[in-house]
């Protein structure tokens, strides 16, 4: 890595999107006079009788939960699609609209109202796998629905408004913009190499060692170079899957192993329960060939200096684009130092 770069401002270049980010490393030495808040880390019981999402508890929309005692989904009772409506489209002049159809379902982690994925045992986890890959195929299979994104919202600061372990599947007949954007760098690179776009920059990264925090047989979690988010991570599958409905179930253990020992590390950093949006994008499910695509898990976390400072999108980031102070190389090096064992734990 050239050292400079990690001295001055530069710009780092996205594969996956074009798009370029502006890295500040020489502002890391400004003063800070910016919003502290109060770390809350109360301990939660295992279960919560006013929680929506634990077991045998009433939701809001009026449905009772089942006595469930390992992953568990439903449809959202509040969900931002709807599986029908109306199907007309608008356009007048400049304005234009489309109508959208889909279906949003949550998914509780464990029935321990307490715990988070990186408390979580690893068997545990590959459940969760096991249901993100049954939900991706049934709803990828559905006529109407063209793609499924796979996210979690960890913590209030990314707006979680439930502290229980859950994730979310939206689903839908559009294919999102950012799915967009990368389908055709993954395609126009396949045209070109006839090999996968993120298979190769992660043999790079592996050559290079600079950025990667974990691996195992199957997985790597590293701070792409490119990163936008502080402390923002990346795992990528060796294997060139399409998505995640084409694991095993050695692939699906060796998954969880990889997003236990990330998420660990989050927690150890500032010895608090890392907030982050996490999301796994793959191949659209409208019934096409994409031997381009490569499947992938980003994990977007806006802690930057302590567990009460949050890196804030504003100003230039808004405007113009987005822009970071720490490098890749510097938020991954504070990262590789930390013990794989929760801090809670030793």
């Amino acid at each position: 890595m050239n050292t400079e770069l990690n001295k001055h401002p530069h710009r780092r270049y996205n594969i996956l999107t074009g798009e370029w980010i502006l890295v500040s490393p020489h502002r890391t030495k400004r003063p800070w006079q910016g919003k502290t808040e109060k770390n809350n880390q109360e301990k939660r019981e295992s279960y919560d009788a006013s929680c929506y999402l634990c077991p045998g508890n009433s939701r809001m929309g009026g449905e009772t939960n089942p006595d469930y005692k390992g992953v568990h989904s439903f449809e959202n009772d509040f969900p931002a699609l709807l599986p029908s409506g109306p199907t007309d489209d608008f356009e007048n002049g400049l304005l234009k609209a489309e109508s959208e159809t889909g279906i949003c379902k949550v998914v509780c982690f464990s029935p321990d109202h307490s715990l988070t994925l990186p408390l979580m045992e690893v068997e545990d986890i590959t459940k969760v796998v096991g249901l993100w890959k049954k939900e991706f195929e049934e709803l990828g299979s559905k006529e109407n629905i063209n793609y499924v994104q796979i996210f979690e919202n960890k913590g209030a600061m990314m707006g979680c408004s439930n502290p229980h372990p859950h994730g979310q599947i939206w689903s839908q007949r559009s294919i999102p913009t950012e799915i967009l954007k990368k389908s055709q760098h993954f395609k126009d690179y396949w045209n070109k190499n006839k090999s996968s776009l993120l298979g190769d920059y992660l043999k790079q990264e592996l050559e290079l060692n600079e950025r990667i925090l974990a691996k195992n047989e199957h997985f790597v979690v590293l701070i792409p170079y490119w990163a936008v988010w502080p402390y923002e991570a990346m795992i990528i599958p060796k294997k060139q899957h399409q998505h995640i409905g084409q694991l095993n179930a050695e692939e699906e253990k060796a998954f969880a192993e990889i997003i236990k020992k990330l998420t660990i590390k989050y927690d150890n950093l500032f010895e608090t329960s890392f907030p982050y949006s996490s999301g796994i994008h793959q191949a659209p499910t409208d019934g096409k060939e994409y031997p381009e695509w490569h499947f992938h898990m980003s994990f977007y976390p806006p802690l930057l200096r302590s567990a009460t400072v949050k890196k804030f999108m504003v100003g230039y980031e808004m405007f113009a684009g987005p822009q970071r102070d720490i490098t890749a190389e510097q938020a991954a090096h504070n990262l590789q130092e930390l013990p794989d064992v929760h801090y809670l734990e030793r």
